[in-house]
Parts: structure tokens; sequence; C-alpha cells
């Protein structure tokens, strides 16, 4: 497991905006990693997506490395953010977007906006 978790650091690390998920950015594979990726594609997030199905190594560790246990799980320049529901619900409030800028991750404001009116 610690080979997972090495690649787990290495990989958020390297990278300003990961998603662990079930399937990929442009095919998830289930409905919480679909709408998430949904979120973040909409929002024009340049994000690195990770396969957890590709890997029942990366599938464990990933949920062992977070201490979280479910998928989908965002990694904002290291730290994990949340899944599913913490990443709806931050993206409601407008609080991703505050963590975006805070983060210098660009992102496009008038989609998050729409996002937001569309659920209002």
């Amino acid at each position: 497991m610690t080979d997972a978790k090495d690649r787990i650091a290495e990989t958020v690390k390297a990278n300003a905006v990961v998603l662990f998920m079930k399937g990929t950015k442009t095919m998830p594979q289930c409905g919480f990693s679909s709408r998430v990726a949904g979120v973040l594609n909409y929002m024009g997030i340049d994000y690195l997506d990770v396969n957890v199905l590709a890997d029942d190594a990366l599938r464990q560790g990933i949920k062992d490395y977070s201490d979280w246990p479910t998928i989908p799980q965002l990694y904002v320049k290291g730290e994990f953010v949340g899944g599913c529901d913490i990443i709806t619900e931050m993206t409601l409030s407008g609080e991703l977007d505050q963590l975006f800028e805070q983060n210098g991750v660009s992102y496009d404001k008038d989609a998050a906006e729409k996002i937001r009116e569309a659920n209002a």
C-alpha cells in the first residue's frame, strides 16, 4: 500500500487540481464522479483526472491517504477538499470559487455563477 500512497502523494503535489474518480473526466463511471467532473469541466478548471477503477491499490489507497471513505475526492494544491456532497455545497455557496482564487487556479467565473443561478 505504501507504493500507492507514494504515487498519490506525488500526484497531488505535482498537480494544482486533482480529481480521483471512477472513470475519467470525459467518461465518468458513477453519478457522483460525473457530478464533480461536470462542475470542474463546466467551470473550465484544468485538472488531472485519476481513474481509480483502473488500479485496485489506488482505489483503496486514496481512501487510506485521505481517511475519507468515498470516491470522488478532490485535491487542490495538495490539500484534500472533499467528495461530491462537499464540492456541490461549496460550488453553490461560492466557497469553491474562493478556494480556487486563493490558490491561483483559474476558472470561468460566469460559469460558476450560472451553476448557482440554475440551482437557486
